[in-house]
Parts: structure tokens; C-alpha cells; sequence
């Protein structure tokens, strides 16, 4: 089987555009976002939903809006980008995660998350009456973008909207994204976001710190 270019399949999807549709992009993150808007908000009226209940605690969680809010106001953009945040429910998160704890990061428990997060943007899609919604989790070289196509392209059809496909790392989006971050001074987290991420990029720091102090002789 043929493995779908999915950035391929966006350029068409674009070429193919008679007027400014109106897109819900589900955003992750400020970092992440800046690339996405930049691109895609040449050819759509983007409406940005930050729905995100996996970031704990709290503070993190309502930093990292403030920061997507921040980055709206301050990109320029050809066409308008509005803001919807959607409910910030850690328990829905937990409870879907419930099992999976100690699962590593990108395995059934992120899936879970994906589809939680991916579900919700569509409910709001549909409810919105937008043409497309899709993602900014496909810009990141840590996701799988044909995993969370596919989560998409099955929520779409649930809920009869209409899936924007996407893998935005490619065509150097992920190096975009990075430097768009250092040009607006973005938050760049060092976790995914979800309590269990955070003990891994922590786990993660102490074993580099291990490592530099055997190789330096400490």
C-alpha cells in the first residue's frame, strides 16, 4: 500500500479553493501554531480552538493560552484569525488515559489523547458550521501525522464536517515553527503537556545529567 503524502494532498486541497473557506484549527500550542498560521491563513478564515485538558497544572495550561492568544495578536496574517477556548476538563483526560499511565509518550495513551482532543474540535466544528478543521499536532517531528490523520478523517465522518489533511513538518514547517518562536519570543515547553510526559522530560534531564558528569569525570 502506497503511504499518503498528506502535504501533497494540502497543496491540492489549496490549489483547488475558489474563496476564503472557514477553518477550525484545533491548536496545541503557541510554537506550534505560528507556522500553521502563517501558512494556512493565506488561504483560510482560521478560527483557532485551544482545547488542551491534558496540560496540568493549571498555571501551565493557562500560560500556554495566554501565549496562543498572544501569538494571534501579534502574526500578521492575509485573512482574519479568531480564538475559541475550549473547556479546560483535566478529569476527561485522565479518565481516558485511566490504565495507560505508565505507557511511554507516543504510545496508546497519547492516541487516546489525540482522539480526545481531535473529537471535541470536531463536536465544535460541526456546531460552528466551519468548511474544514484539522490540527497543528502534525507539525510536531515527535507525532505521528498519518495516526492523527486517520483519527481525524474517522471524527470528520462522525460528525459529517469536513477533515483538512495535513503533515506540516514537512516543506522545513517544523524549522518555520522554530523560528518563528525565537522572532516572537514564543514559550517553547520542554513536555507535551500531560503529567506523564512531564516525569518522562524529567527522567529524561537526569540521565543526560548523569551522563555529562561520567563523561567529564565528576
Amino acid at each position: 500500500m502506497n503511504k499518503r503524502n498528506y502535504q501533497k494532498e494540502l497543496e491540492d486541497i489549496i490549489k483547488g479553493l475558489e474563496n476564503t473557506p472557514t477553518l477550525l484549527l484545533h491548536s496545541c500550542c503557541a510554537p506550534c501554531s505560528s507556522y500553521v498560521l502563517e501558512y494556512l491563513s493565506k488561504f483560510f478564515e482560521i478560527t483557532v480552538f485551544y482545547y488542551n485538558p491534558n496540560i496540568s497544572p493549571e498555571a501551565e495550561y493557562r500560560y500556554r493560552t495566554e501565549e496562543v492568544q498572544r501569538l494571534i495578536r501579534e502574526l500578521p496574517t492575509e485573512h482574519p484569525v479568531h480564538f475559541i477556548e475550549g473547556k479546560y476538563d483535566p478529569e476527561r483526560f485522565y479518565e481516558a488515559a485511566h490504565g495507560l499511565e505508565k505507557v511511554p509518550e507516543g504510545g496508546e495513551r497519547c492516541e487516546k489523547c489525540f482522539r480526545l482532543r481531535l473529537q471535541e474540535a470536531a463536536e465544535e466544528a460541526e456546531k460552528g458550521g466551519y468548511d474544514y478543521f484539522t490540527t497543528t499536532l502534525t507539525i510536531s517531528p515527535m507525532k505521528d501525522a498519518a495516526l492523527l490523520n486517520s483519527i481525524g478523517e474517522e471524527e470528520a465522518e462522525a460528525y459529517d464536517i469536513v477533515w483538512l489533511p495535513s503533515d506540516f513538518k514537512k516543506k522545513n514547517g517544523y524549522h518555520r515553527s522554530v523560528e518563528l518562536s525565537a522572532e516572537y519570543g514564543l514559550y517553547r515547553q520542554d513536555f507535551c503537556g500531560c503529567v506523564f510526559s512531564r516525569a518522562e522530560a524529567e527522567e529524561r534531564k537526569k540521565k543526560q545529567k548523569v551522563n555529562e558528569n561520567d563523561e567529564s569525570g565528576l
